[in-house]
């Protein structure tokens, strides 16, 4: 298989996992029966968007965002799919693997973030990526961010992650829970942004096709797992101090987006639709 049929394989799946996730969070707007129910069902939104591609080397690509608001259950959630090529800045070349001695670059993935109206149901960010220099990689995994922890779901949620690399290798788990840990982590409040989960890049093992499959059951195993931890906490009834808990937690999660994740800065430092990419931060948030 050469790279431009890697290429397609990959983008192409990422459309498929945006659209049984999205299936799936619509199923649970429809059957949701608690506090905000007397709403109609929340549905997604798409917009598409393109990077401009003028000239040889410019940039290319785009994407496409689906965006629910208001829901019963999702106060704000983006499935987002992006397709890009062009040609990293010479400072960013020298941060990215295979990149210093040809800046030209593809990359191709799904980012998932989802607040949600009850503080009672954990909010949660996905996502997944393959990207292209004279080298290339998977990356991604999923992490629970829960204003009002609860042990069960966060037991369930690391339980279906570690099935999911167990499959594959077995050092998976306590490799990328680690990177996880240490990577979601806000120094200047000196705490975890959440419950954790699994993160990985650079993934990269000799074995194209094992290397997709992995990812590919991450994205199978999100799209299992999140959705029925939603479905048993979503009719609960939830208090006011609770909701202030929910939006001072929103705070120190948007924090972490804004000054340290990678991803909001490989998107903001390669053209990327500002839009999409800041669709991460909650839609309404404190800082006491």
């Amino acid at each position: 298989m050469d790279i431009d049929e890697k290429k397609q394989q990959a983008s192409s799946w990422f459309e498929s996992l945006r659209n049984q996730i999205c299936g799936s969070f619509e199923k649970l707007e429809d059957e949701n029966q608690g506090p905000l129910s007397s709403r109609s069902p929340g549905r997604f939104e798409r917009k598409s968007w393109d990077r401009t591609n003028q000239t040889d080397g410019a940039p290319g690509g785009g994407g496409v965002m689906s965006i629910m608001r208001g829901g019963r259950v999702f106060e704000k959630v983006g499935v987002n799919i992006s397709t890009v090529f062009g040609t990293f800045s010479e400072e960013f070349a020298k941060n990215m693997p295979g990149a210093a001695e040809d800046p030209s670059f593809f990359a191709t993935g799904i980012s998932l973030v989802a607040h949600m109206n009850s503080p009672r149901v954990p909010a949660v960010h996905m996502n997944t990526r393959f990207i292209v220099t004279t080298q290339s990689w998977f990356g991604g995994g999923a992490d629970l961010n829960a204003p009002l922890p609860n042990n069960d779901d966060t037991a369930a949620f690391h339980a279906a992650f570690q099935e999911c690399c167990d499959r594959h290798d077995p050092d998976y788990y306590s490799k990328f829970k680690k990177w996880c840990d240490e990577y979601f982590y806000i120094p200047h409040r000196n705490k975890a942004r959440g419950e954790g989960g699994i993160f990985y890049d650079q993934l990269s093992s000799g074995n194209w096709q094992a290397d997709f499959e992995f990812t590919q059951d991450v994205g199978r195993t999100f799209n299992d797992v999140y959705p029925r931890l939603v479905a048993q906490r979503m009719n609960e009834e939830w208090t006011d101090e609770e909701r202030e808990t929910q939006l001072v937690y929103r705070g120190h999660y948007a924090e972490f987006n804004l000054a340290y994740d990678r991803g909001t800065t490989f998107g903001l430092k390669t053209g990327g639709n500002v839009e999409a990419i800041l669709m991460s931060l909650p839609p309404m948030a404190k800082w006491p």
